[in-house]
């Protein structure tokens, strides 16, 4: 009676045990399951992500040609004079053969007028278009030299190196990059001249050119410390 007894607890115990397994075969089924659909939905959706990312670089690079050409039309709609342009491209040979830095503002004599170059660590802070007041002063002291004698026009060109903008605050105050960066640079500079007595909005030519007009090449740190600038070519009365 006690071995039938024992034999038949012996095959519960198996049978039970047998359906555990069963059990526990048809959850792991199940589980790999969903894990396999859901490696199949995450596969889907970086492929996705991937054309997204790819069309977003594609209207970019649209957008920046689009940008370029409405600036170089728009400059050649405004009259802008190629004889200044052709004086600031001579100066800049000149110092492109220096073997010295720029200092952090320098005037240089040229036919038909003079410019003076500031370099940006002067008058903004890094991936800013806020001018400090270290630049404030600065330009109050140009203004007030040019309006010591009379002059034409005043062209205040924005210049960066060829580094691209990566930091996510930056990006977000300039997602045209250095292009626009080196725009509302010149745009800063412009209204602070704007705001000295005696300057007149009219007389003010605002441009940003990047990285497209370098002094020197982008190759160091010392080059491109002298590439990053603002220009301000004023063109004798009468010129």
């Amino acid at each position: 009676m006690i071995e039938r007894r024992t034999l038949h607890t012996t095959l519960r115990r198996i049978a039970l045990l047998g359906a555990a397994s069963v059990l526990a075969s048809c959850v792991t089924q199940d589980q790999y399951d969903r894990s396999t659909d859901l490696a199949k939905f995450h596969q889907d959706q970086n492929y996705q992500l991937d054309l997204e990312n790819q069309r977003l670089r594609e209207e970019n690079a649209a957008l920046k040609a689009q940008v370029q050409d409405a600036y170089t039309r728009g400059l050649q709609e405004a009259g802008y004079d190629k004889e200044a342009q052709a004086r600031i491209d001579e100066l800049q040979a000149r110092i492109a053969e220096l073997d010295r830095p720029l200092e952090d503002v320098e005037t240089f004599r040229v036919e038909g007028g003079y410019v003076t170059m500031i370099q940006d660590s002067l008058l903004f802070d890094s991936g800013s278009a806020d001018l400090g007041e270290a630049g404030k002063k600065a330009l109050a002291g140009i203004a007030a030299d040019i309006l010591k004698n009379p002059y034409d026009k005043i062209y205040v060109r924005g210049h960066t190196d060829t580094d691209p903008i990566k930091k996510p605050a930056t990006l977000k105050k300039f997602p045209k990059g250095n292009m626009q960066l080196s725009a509302e640079r010149a745009v800063a500079v412009a209204a602070l001249l704007d705001e000295q007595k005696g300057i007149k909005s009219s007389d003010l030519v605002v441009m940003g050119f990047g990285p497209h007009m370098p002094l020197k090449a982008n190759d160091s740190a010392a080059n491109k410390k002298m590439n990053r600038r603002v220009e301000i070519f004023v063109a004798d009365a009468g010129n």
